[in-house]
């Protein structure tokens, strides 16, 4: 017996194979039909969808095989598949020196004649055949033979179906996902935020959404105020004072514990409102429908809350306080005038808060 020997492109074929996730799947109408239809044209007892995976073909859809898979080493597809651009025929498999001792043959199946056509991907790899057997030696007439090739290539038709079909369950799954976070988002926010909770929009040290998910959060809120509705909207920036020295002496472990202590109080106390990491440091609050007073005196409560983060550090906090002016404001420009406040906080001793002209 001669072991077909793998093709050069082994792994690439493999990973093709697991592409379309049909290995040990459930028994199909569609493919067991095929192959009843490959055994009524081709007049022989036996029938198979066979797919060579590592060490083993396995049946997708059999008529007469009492297994459901047999080792590699022994199969005849294993063979077929090293022509993937012809049918392989075997008319006598007792007098194929390839064969003639192999336990397909000697043993209680008994098979002598096989023909398999590959089963061929878009990239022209083989990932099995469609295959006929008998247990007497024959031939197959040219006619079967075509049969037999476009027979395989509605099983590759199946398997491409198959494969786009689970693909797009995949992404309405992940878009119904989507959806719902931004349900959730909308009814926290009350705004149309976009999907603020994927992971391109959120901070993966701390947790909070990041700048761009704030960006657009403070868009809408400006246009709901512009438009007439709401008290007003307020921006804060706040900075962890002298964070360059806790990240030196203490180390840059310390300083992500500072900020991720940091991020979980702003979010508990930003009821009603948004607290998003900026970048480093720096923290932005989005106080939607409140006073420029009203932020300043949450600012007040979260600069006093921030020297009691169970960080065993002495930690304090800078924020600048900006108010969105209802006539011709953007969001870069009450980031700039927040900005500006901090640094005057800053400038002015640190550990307070600066509401902006």
């Amino acid at each position: 017996m001669i072991r077909p020997p793998r093709p050069d492109n082994e792994s690439q074929r493999q990973a093709l194979l697991a592409r379309y996730r049909i290995l040990d799947s459930e028994d199909e109408r569609a493919y067991d039909d095929l192959v009843t239809i490959a055994a009524g044209v081709c007049n022989t007892p036996i029938a198979a969808i066979s797919l060579v995976d590592g060490d083993r073909q396995w049946f997708k859809a059999r008529v007469g095989l009492p297994v459901n898979q047999t080792h590699r080493d022994i199969s005849f597809c294993g063979h077929a598949i090293l022509q993937p651009d012809q049918a392989f025929v075997v008319p006598d498999a007792a007098a194929d020196v390839r064969f003639h001792d192999n336990p397909l043959v000697t043993g209680e199946l008994g098979v002598r004649f096989y023909a398999g056509a590959p089963l061929l991907t878009p990239e022209g790899e083989a990932m099995g055949s469609l295959c006929v057997l008998d247990n007497a030696p024959r031939e197959l007439s040219e006619s079967q033979l075509e049969a037999l090739r476009a027979l395989s290539r509605q099983v590759m038709h199946l398997m491409e179906l198959r494969r786009i079909s689970a693909s797009l369950a995949e992404q309405i799954a992940e878009r119904d996902w989507y959806e719902l976070q931004l349900q959730r988002y909308q009814e926290e926010l009350e705004v149309q935020n976009a999907d603020l909770a994927a992971q391109t929009r959120t901070d993966p040290l701390t947790g909070l959404p990041n700048r761009r998910a704030l960006a657009m959060a403070l868009r809408m809120a400006m246009d709901k105020h512009m438009a007439g509705r709401g008290e007003g909207v307020c921006v804060a920036l706040l900075d962890v004072d002298h964070f360059k020295v806790i990240n030196d002496v203490h180390g840059h472990a310390i300083g992500d514990l500072v900020l991720v202590a940091l991020a979980d109080m702003l979010r508990s106390h930003s009821a009603g409102g948004m607290a998003a990491r900026y970048g480093g440091e720096e923290f932005v609050i989005l106080f939607p429908d409140s006073t420029a007073e009203q932020a300043r005196l949450q600012c007040e409560f979260l600069r006093n809350a921030a020297t009691l983060l169970p960080v065993n550090l002495p930690i304090t906090v800078s924020i600048g306080v900006a108010e969105c002016r209802r006539q011709d404001d953007t969001p870069d420009a009450a980031f700039k005038r927040a900005d500006e406040a901090l640094y005057a906080a800053k400038r002015g001793g640190r550990d307070r808060v600066v509401l902006a002209p």
